[in-house]
């Protein structure tokens, strides 16, 4: 009923040619940076690929229906396979099961896949509310990521193009959230497959006037 280790934001857009999907690697008991190597970027089945934040343990339990869900459709063997749309779908029913018990799973989902040419981003909270979209964000980043996705998102944007604006996302979601560490994974899918990226970090700069002393002319500051 309660979170004890927590994932931080999710971000992600579509691409020219799928989707890319970016989060790092923090997890967090409470508020102290407990785990530094928290993988919260998973492939589903052929088609999909999911990220989540929030609780992680609850993310570790989703997996497993999802492996059983993706099982069972795997031993039919009639040549088709569950794709983005019924996985977010599936989701949804998960979540909003789990909240009517008034036991939810405490995390925000985003669910990104291509199957047959066609480009499917959706993403799922807690109480399972759901919409699809260009460009999603859970957590700090729907505050953060959004607003520069909607200023600078477009649905030609290049495989670096759409790197580039999840790092810069990234940045400033580094800078000003307090969960967030400098260790992240970019994540891409497309028809081919996914491809998870090794951890990496980005060049910050901290010597913004308004980071050497953040509270210079607030009231009540010395």
């Amino acid at each position: 009923m309660y979170p004890y280790v927590t994932g931080t934001s999710v971000v992600a857009l579509k691409y020219k040619d799928g989707i890319l999907m970016a989060a790092d690697m923090g997890g967090s008991y409470g508020s102290t940076l407990r785990y530094k190597s928290v993988e919260r970027m998973k492939p589903i089945g052929k088609h999909s690929l999911l990220g989540a934040s929030g609780e992680i343990s609850d993310f570790q339990e989703l997996l497993r229906y999802l492996d059983e869900l993706i099982l069972y459709d795997n031993m039919w063997d009639d040549g088709n396979s569950l794709g983005p749309k019924e996985v977010h779908n599936y989701l949804t029913r998960v979540m909003y099961n789990r909240r009517n018990k008034f036991n939810p799973l405490w995390n925000s989902l985003v669910l990104g896949g291509v199957k047959k040419g066609q480009k499917y981003l959706g993403m799922v909270s807690m109480i399972g509310v759901n919409f699809e979209d260009n460009h999603v964000a859970t957590g700090f980043g729907n505050h953060l990521a959004r607003p520069i996705l909607r200023d600078e998102w477009h649905e030609n944007l290049t495989f670096e193009e759409g790197v580039k604006l999840l790092e810069k996302c990234m940045r400033v979601l580094l800078y000003r959230d307090r969960s967030a560490v400098n260790k992240l994974q970019i994540s891409k899918i497309t028809e081919e497959g996914v491809t998870i990226s090794q951890p990496y970090s980005l060049k910050t700069f901290w010597g913004f006037s308004a980071f050497e002393n953040p509270t210079l002319g607030a009231e009540g500051s010395w």
